[in-house]
């Protein structure tokens, strides 16, 4: 008998889903609040992420592993777009100047740690991100574009799929390959839970980042109560 196991992954993370997306970070971003420092930093964090998971899936694929080659997609991968716009926020020395933030650590710790004790829960992971992205994509691409004043698609490559002609249809394929693993129900249950995980992972790290934005608004703010323009004159004066 087939486990839905893509049904039970969607039905499994609701409450999680919602509350990433009720994050004081997300929350902003979906309101257009976006700032260049820390979303560049946000571009880090993913990439220490994504290198990770996608190093694990190719070194659990080529040992013939499986479920875990079962879910190997190339065209997911996003540490090459990644990489495009490393360069772009912090220059081609990019590599030298970041590091992962202490939650993007964590993330990245039990991304390996799943890997080599369970790797059939890699699933989890790669579906939360990859199929989170592909979804979404889009209308993050287009709120960060427009709150960033960013022209075309400079610094927004990790939205896009380049190898990707249909979003939906890609979809559709990746839960029959879901539904088709072979798995029992014990580790789809474990599956799921592991997802729930990945989603605190992410809310970890969009937690850190709120800090970020909210001192570089509180800037902003301080900045606009601070300096007043003087009536009948261009310049700005302290209050």
């Amino acid at each position: 008998m087939s486990i839905a196991l893509a049904r039970q992954l969607r039905e499994g993370t609701k409450k999680a889903h919602t509350m990433a997306e009720n994050t004081g970070f997300v929350s902003c971003f979906l309101k257009g609040v976006v700032d260049k420092s820390t979303y560049r930093n946000l571009v880090a964090d993913l990439y220490f992420v994504y290198q990770a998971m996608e190093a694990e899936v190719d070194r659990l694929s080529s040992e013939g592993h499986p479920v875990v080659s079962s879910i190997k997609y190339l065209e997911l991968n996003r540490e090459d777009q990644l990489e495009k716009d490393l360069v772009f926020y912090f220059g081609s020395d990019w590599n030298t100047i970041i590091k992962p933030t202490p939650a993007a650590k964590a993330y990245v710790d039990r991304i390996h740690k799943v890997a080599n004790d369970s790797p059939e829960l890699l699933v989890g992971h790669h579906y939360t991100r990859y199929i989170g992205d592909l979804s979404g994509g889009q209308i993050l691409k287009n709120i960060a574009q427009k709150a960033m004043n960013l022209s075309e698609d400079e610094g927004l490559n990790f939205y896009i799929f380049d190898c990707i002609d249909d979003e939906k249809e890609f979809k559709v394929k990746y839960s029959e390959t879901l539904d088709s693993l072979p798995i029992n129900q014990s580790t789809a249950d474990l599956i799921v839970e592991e997802a729930n995980k990945a989603f605190k992972c992410n809310m970890d790290m969009f937690q850190e980042l709120e800090g970020n934005l909210i001192a570089s608004i509180g800037k902003l703010l301080f900045r606009f109560l601070t300096q007043k323009k003087r009536k009948g004159s261009t310049e700005l004066i302290d209050s």
